[in-house]
C-alpha cells in the first residue's frame, strides 16, 4: 500500500507504541485517526503528528464498547471520506497468578474481574475494531490493511493467564481474517513485541530491569519505533498477510 494520504486508524494512540505508530505513519504521509481514552496525551500525539504537515483527528472511545466503536468508525469515515488501515494497539494489563500459594495454602487467585477486563480490551476490542474497519473498507471498495498488536506473551507467560490468552487469540484472529477478507483486497498482519521501552518499563529499578533482560539475547529493551517500523512494513508489502512478526530481541519463553 502506498501510504501517502491514506487514512490510518490507530487505537491506544496516546503514548508508547501507539504514539510511535502515529509518528511512523505520519512520516509516511498518512492521515491519522487517533483513538484513546486519555484526552491530554492523545492531543499531545495529535499535535506531534500535525507538525509533519498531515491531517490528524482525535477520538475518545472505549474499544471494548460496540456502540462506541461503530459510532467512531462512522465518524472517521465522515471526517476523512475513507478508511484504509487500522492498527489495533490498545491494551491493558491486570497481571496475577492463576492461584497464589504460600506454605501450601491458597492465598489468592486471579479474579474474574481481572480476566474479563483484559479480555474485553485486548481481545474483544480487537474484534470490534477489526470488524468495524472491515465493514467500512468493504463498503468503500478500496481494500485496506488491519494490523493487530500481539505479544511474545502469547506463548505463555507466568502471571498472565488473561493477557497471554488474549494475545494468542489475536494472532489467530489475524490468520482467520486474512482468509475471509482477501477477496475484498484487505490484508492482515500481527506483531508480537517482546520487552519494549514504554513508560512503565523505563521507570523500573535498574536491578529489576537487569533481571528482566537477562534471558533476552539482544540484552536490551526494544524501542517503540522498532515496532512501528514493522507495522509500516506490513502495510507497504502487498504480499504479506495473515502472519505474525516477532520483534523480541531473540527472547523465547
Amino acid at each position: 500500500m502506498n501510504l501517502i494520504e491514506k487514512t490510518i486508524v490507530i487505537t491506544g494512540a496516546a503514548q508508547g507504541i501507539g504514539r510511535a505508530l502515529a509518528l511512523e505513519f505520519a512520516a509516511a504521509g498518512s492521515d491519522l485517526a487517533l483513538i484513546d481514552l486519555s484526552p491530554e496525551r492523545l492531543e499531545e500525539t495529535c499535535q506531534l503528528v500535525r507538525q509533519r504537515g498531515i491531517t490528524a483527528r482525535t477520538y475518545l472511545a472505549n474499544v471494548a464498547d460496540e456502540a462506541q466503536v461503530d459510532a467512531t468508525a462512522d465518524q472517521i469515515v465522515n471526517d476523512f471520506g475513507r478508511l484504509d488501515g487500522l492498527v489495533n494497539n490498545a491494551g491493558i494489563l491486570r497481571d496475577a497468578l492463576l492461584v497464589k500459594v504460600k506454605d501450601g495454602a491458597v492465598t489468592g487467585r486471579m479474579s474474574l474481574e481481572q480476566w474479563r477486563a483484559v479480555l474485553d480490551v485486548n481481545l474483544t476490542g480487537v474484534f470490534l475494531c477489526g470488524r468495524a474497519a472491515a465493514e467500512r473498507m468493504i463498503t468503500l471498495g478500496n481494500g485496506g490493511v488491519i494490523v493487530n498488536i500481539s505479544s511474545i506473551s502469547r506463548h505463555g507467560n507466568a502471571g498472565q493467564s488473561n493477557y497471554s490468552a488474549a494475545k494468542a487469540a489475536v494472532v489467530a484472529l489475524t490468520a482467520v481474517w486474512s482468509k475471509e477478507l482477501a477477496r475484498f483486497q484487505i490484508r492482515t498482519g500481527s506483531i508480537a513485541p517482546g520487552f519494549v521501552r514504554t513508560d512503565i518499563l523505563a521507570a523500573m529499578r535498574p536491578e529489576i530491569l537487569e533481571k528482566m533482560l537477562a534471558p533476552v539475547p539482544a540484552k536490551r529493551l526494544g524501542e517503540p519505533e522498532e515496532i512501528a517500523g514493522a507495522a509500516r512494513f506490513i502495510f507497504e508489502n502487498e504480499f504479506f498477510s495473515g502472519r505474525c512478526i516477532d520483534i523480541d530481541g531473540g527472547l523465547r519463553f
